[in-house]
């Protein structure tokens, strides 16, 4: 346990203090007015940060997390008292158990986080370490704020669900999980937590394996050509708000034919296409996929059905 405080730099009569100040660090249990010592006095100069770390004694270690409060007592050189500190209290008794099995799935959602559920109501938390730093080309106002080195994430039911779902995490970077049991018990309305050990770590690569989603709401209106123009029919479907998708691809075929590719080489960018390679009373039927900057197709969109009427 570590505490840290500020030495004051005058007494109660608000003279200065000179010379060193032995400081008494003390714990209580509960709500018994006995304060044991947690150590030997530590002298401490006038108006310095001090310090100090507490390896908690192994009846404090066991049994049902419970408050423990420290104090801080300042003597002077009589050995007059200054009164106690105000309390700082923590939890002492047993930390919950390690996690167990930590695994990771990546989906388009995000990174799927698992391990060994057990019977306790612990809470679970997640750590995230950012290991690469992917260039983003994105720039302006608009542009995502860069992400923390680290990050943490409280699973609240960690300990009865055994997952959780991090979806902020990125396409293209890479993370290290690990995740610990914490227990949290509420003492006079503050939420205090004892942790348990870290899992080991784990990598996790985050590549977008993942196709675009199928496009939606095509629909297909023949035009007869007039003034000597060809008969065409006029696609249009709605826009793929995903913002990696590249843009779209168009198939065609006769009434149960197979199925041929009518847009151009690369993606058309416009959720709309105008197919002027069509011939009067034909039954054609259309379907759309979307495709993203990665090179990923999506299935093939709701066919829609149309006849070009003759002129």
């Amino acid at each position: 346990m570590a505490l840290s405080w500020t030495m004051p730099k005058r007494n109660t009569d608000r003279t200065i203090i000179r010379g060193d100040v032995p400081v008494r660090i003390c714990r209580r249990e509960g709500e018994t007015a006995v304060c044991d010592a947690a150590g030997p006095d530590k002298m401490t100069a006038p108006g310095a940060s001090g310090n100090y770390t507490d390896t908690l004694p192994s009846a404090l270690r066991t049994g049902t997390p419970r408050p423990l409060s420290y104090f801080v007592e300042l003597r002077n050189r009589k050995g007059r008292s200054a009164g106690l500190s105000n309390a700082a209290v923590v939890l002492a008794g047993a930390a919950p158990a390690p996690i167990e099995a930590l695994q990771a799935e990546i989906l388009k959602q995000g990174v799927v986080l698992s391990w060994k559920a057990d019977e306790e109501h612990n809470a679970v938390r997640l750590e995230r370490k950012l290991l690469t730093h992917a260039t983003r080309t994105e720039q302006g106002p608009l542009a995502p704020v860069p992400e923390p080195e680290k990050q943490n994430l409280l699973v609240e039911r960690g300990g009865e669900q055994g997952r959780s779902i991090d979806k902020t995490a990125h396409f293209g970077e890479s993370y290290e999980y690990r995740a610990q049991r914490v227990t949290r018990v509420d003492v006079n309305g503050k939420t205090l937590e004892l942790d348990g050990a870290f899992s080991p770590p784990i990598r996790v690569d985050v590549k977008d394996v993942f196709p675009p989603a199928v496009p939606t709401g095509l629909v297909a209106v023949a035009s007869v050509g007039e003034n000597g123009a060809s008969p065409a029919i006029d696609l249009s479907w709605q826009p793929d708000a995903e913002p990696d998708v590249a843009g779209y691809i168009v198939y065609r075929r006769d009434t149960g034919g197979e199925w041929q590719r009518v847009s151009a080489g690369a993606p058309i960018v416009e959720p709309a296409f105008h197919d002027a390679q069509v011939q009067a009373g034909r039954a054609y039927e259309y379907a759309v996929s979307a495709v993203d900057k990665g090179g990923h197709e999506s299935a093939r969109s709701a066919e829609a059905q149309e006849t070009v009427p003759q002129p």
